[in-house]
Formats: structure tokens, sequence, C-alpha cells
């Protein structure tokens, strides 16, 4: 019973350390640390910011842009829009975000694998979907058309993000984004730096010049601040965790007093042929931290078959889902081990300092 509680509660600490992993993959294995991503000054995300046509001119002639073998600057002006699709299950609507970007753009991430169809053409209204956004809403197959801005699009191609946030997006051309939005400009800009020194160095360029009035941040480091939008799972994640890992300290507890209950002859007479009362007590939280191992594998076993399993939450900062899939790595099993040991340690603490106090004049009587 001690063992199976201890299961439980860890099977809990796996669910929520799982979903914060895969979370926090999504955002933090997103981006390059050669891109730099400009927002306007002050905005938290994509969709505050607003970058004009001329500071985007002026951005992609900086000092420490690196360019392509046509000579062009590497840097792509960004259109992010959220839009409203129907789930395949038909239990409701959800938002998405809409990423307007560049062929130079689809170059700057090359995560991002092309499984099926082409990349739309530029200038018509076209789009390619994540594999995510395929499986999770109607109307996301090669070939299906979808309502939005002021026409209908043609889907013509899927994307795998492998695992970045990316996922849980449909990209289309960012010029005809913003004529069917009325956007006289661009959500960011992604630059592409010469090397990571130079990247550093345009950051603070950007950020420092005050004509432009934008800020600059490497793209590596404005995805994985994005991951506060899992602190809710966080929270309501550790509560139930503990609640649970107090009724597992109980359990543990009564477990090894009735244990200790059943044996008190036994411990008497181990104290009678000369065990100190430092060697009963450390058998006994042995005893019960070997029931804890027990029950923190199995807790680990049962929670096996998630992994991988995706879900979504919503984007405080950009007002539309993000798709992640439950990921139990080595070191969330590491995690859940320790701390099922720590359950147990504590759940067999005071029954064993009650086994090795016993007077045994009496325990021998009983």
């Amino acid at each position: 019973m001690t063992a199976l509680g201890i299961a439980l509660s860890v099977s809990i600490a796996v669910l929520i350390m799982a979903l914060l992993a895969g979370l926090e993959q999504a955002f933090v294995a997103s981006g390059d640390p050669r891109n730099v991503l400009v927002l306007r000054q002050g905005a938290d995300s994509e969709m505050m910011s607003f970058v004009n046509h001329e500071q985007t001119n002026v951005l992609k002639a900086l000092a420490g842009v690196d360019r392509n073998g046509r000579n062009e600057p590497i840097a792509s002006g960004e259109t992010s829009v959220v839009i409203s699709l129907p789930r395949r299950d038909g239990s409701g609507e959800v938002n998405v975000t809409v990423r307007g970007t560049t062929m130079i753009g689809i170059e700057m991430r090359p995560k991002i694998r092309l499984v099926e169809g082409r990349w739309f053409t530029p200038g018509r209204r076209e789009v390619a979907v994540s594999t995510s956004v395929n499986r999770r809403f109607a109307n996301a197959n090669v070939g299906d058309v979808i309502q939005f801005g002021k026409g209908t699009w043609s889907v013509v191609g899927m994307f795998d993000a492998g695992g970045t946030a990316h996922q849980s997006e449909l990209w289309g051309d960012t010029n005809q984004m913003g004529a069917d939005f009325d956007r006289p400009g661009y959500s960011s800009v992604l630059l592409r730096a010469r090397d990571d020194a130079a990247a550093e160095a345009l950051v603070r360029r950007v950020t420092d010049d005050q004509r432009l009035q934008l800020q600059g941040m490497i793209e590596t480091a404005y995805w994985e601040q994005q991951t506060r939008s899992g602190l809710t799972i966080k929270f309501v994640g550790m509560i139930v965790a503990i609640i649970m890992a107090v009724g597992s300290c109980f359990a543990a507890m009564n477990t090894m007093y009735a244990a200790v209950a059943y044996r008190s002859k036994e411990i008497a007479m181990l104290r009678t042929l000369g065990f100190s009362r430092l060697s009963i007590l450390g058998s006994f939280v042995m005893e019960s931290s070997l029931l804890a191992v027990l029950g923190g594998v199995a807790g680990i076993v049962f929670m096996l078959p998630f992994s991988g399993l995706t879900t979504g939450t919503n984007n405080m900062f950009s007002f539309s889902e993000i798709v992640f899939a439950m990921r139990i790595t080595p070191a969330v099993a590491a995690r859940a081990m320790a701390f099922a040991v720590i359950l147990g340690v504590l759940g067999g603490l005071a029954p064993a300092w009650h086994a090795a106090r016993q007077r045994l004049i009496l325990a021998l009587r009983d």
C-alpha cells in the first residue's frame, strides 16, 4: 500500500514535469543563437509589436547583418496575426497564429522541413500548415481552403517544425498577409548575424539607437521568455503534487508504524543481541526508502505510455494555442525518483525513531 500510494504521487509529479519539459522544449528549442529578433520597444511579443518599412530598411543595412550568395541581407520582415479555426472533433474553435514570412525567413529556420506539397508563392493567398495544425484542425489538409483576412487561402503545403513553437502555426507570404489585414509594416524583423559576437553587437546597436525606438534580442532568448505562459500549469501542478505528497507521507508512516508494532519483539531481540539503536533506525529508514523506490519506478512506468502525447495551452502573449508534446526525459525520471525517495524517508523516519527507542523489557513481555 505504501508503494502504491507513492506510485500515485509520483505519477502526478511525472505528469506535471513532463508537461513542463514539453512546453520548455517547444519554446527553448525554437530559434537560432545567430538570429536577432527586433520588436517595437516595450513589446512583449510579436503580436504587440509594429516595425514600419523605413525602420526595416535601416535594420537590413546595419553592420553585422549577414548576406547570402545573392548579396542580399539575410533579414525577414514578418507579420503575425491570430485567426480562429474549428477543431477536427467539432468541440469548438481555437485561436491559431498565422505567420507572414518570406523565402529568406524560411531559410533562416533550418529546423523547418517541408513534408508535403510546396511552400506558398509570394503574392498569392496561399499557406503552409504545420503537421500539428493539420492533425488538430478542420480544413487543414493540402488542397483545402481556409477563409480569413479578405478572402480564401489555399493550403498548398505541410511542414514539420521539429517540436519548436512554430509547430502551432500556419505560414504565408508576409506582404499578402499585410495587405489582407491592413498592416503598413511588420510585426517583427528577423536578422541573421555573421557570428555569435555580431549577434550580441546587433542587439545592442538596435536597442541603443534612439531613432529607431526598437529593441533587439537573440531569437532563442525571446522564445525562452515565452515559457511564462506555462506558469499556470506549473503552479496548479505543484499544488496538486504537494497535496498528493503529504498523503503519501502519511500512508508510508502508517505502514511503517504498523511494521514496528508487528515486529516489536524482533526489534527488542536485536537490541538484546547488541544491535545499536542507530542500526535499527537505519534498517527501518532503508526499508521505507526501498518501498519508495519501488513506488517511484511504478509511477514512472504508469506514465510512460503518455510520453509523446500532444496537448495545447493558451499563450498569454500571442492569445493563441501552443501545441506541445509531453516528454518524460531522463531528467524528469531522475527528479521523480528523488521525489519518491524523499517521500519514503520522511514517511519512515518517525516510525524508525520509535522502533529504535523501544524499551527492551516491555517489548519482550509483549
